[in-house]
């Protein structure tokens, strides 16, 4: 069995998200009763944020790569980053890191295109719609990305920002973002919506009124990186 590492804290409750589905997943597919080895490493997102916010890559790369090193240290066979926006430096820290790394984006590319799907919406913080780089892994395979209206985005990033990290979960947000992804679907003609961000599934993971596939990032991270853990 190879020892995870995860960074989390960017937010708490998906990192929370991210252990239990670990273990359960893991326990499913293992009839010995075992349990897998994980390290998480919580780090600050406001400084990550803050960093991204201003530009400062360099420095988001110095700092992720850092928080890397630190769970290399502590005996990680590969790392994932429990978050969707800082794979907005994903290849620099893939170049930088002595282990390997999971991405959420590749894995979420390689289930939307054994669905089949080929244009497919995305939601999460402003960062990760407006960022390209789930647009530019999902061209590779022919499927198109599309974002909602800037208004929209502003209001997905916003709550996402003040209510979804926080664990609040009310059911006025959750109505607001059913419609902006039914509106998406009817606009847009789009036959599946990522859930770019992995506090989304904590409020739509039951959306089935959408009519149409929610990719759950988180879910599909986790199924890669207990994969991964059992070689």
């Amino acid at each position: 069995m190879k020892t995870a590492g995860i960074i989390g804290g960017i937010g708490p409750e998906s990192t929370i998200e991210y252990y239990r589905f670990i273990i359960d997943a893991y326990r499913r597919e293992t009839a010995d009763g075992s349990y897998p080895s994980i390290i998480i490493n919580s780090i600050d997102m406001k400084r990550m944020l803050d960093e991204i916010a201003a530009g400062s890559f360099d420095e988001t790369i110095s700092f992720l790569s850092n928080e890397i090193d630190r769970l290399v240290a502590a005996g990680a066979d590969f790392a994932a980053i429990a978050s969707n926006t800082p794979h907005i430096v994903f290849a620099e820290l893939e170049q930088r890191a002595s282990i390997p790394l999971v991405s959420i984006v590749e894995a979420a590319c390689r289930t939307a295109s054994t669905m089949g799907l080929s244009k497919v919406g995305l939601m999460g913080t402003k960062y990760t719609m407006n960022g390209g780089f789930y647009q530019k892994v999902f061209h590779r395979v022919g499927i198109e990305v599309v974002v909602s209206s800037e208004a929209e985005q502003q209001y997905i990033h916003e709550k996402y920002m003040q209510e979804l990290v926080n664990g609040l979960l009310l059911d006025k947000t959750r109505a607001r973002l059913t419609e902006i992804a039914t509106q998406m679907k009817e606009r847009n003609g789009i036959q599946g919506v990522i859930l770019g961000g992995t506090e989304l599934p904590l409020i739509l993971r039951d959306a089935h009124e959408i009519g149409i596939p929610l990719l759950d990032t988180t879910k599909i991270h986790v199924t890669e990186i207990v994969h991964l853990m059992r070689g």
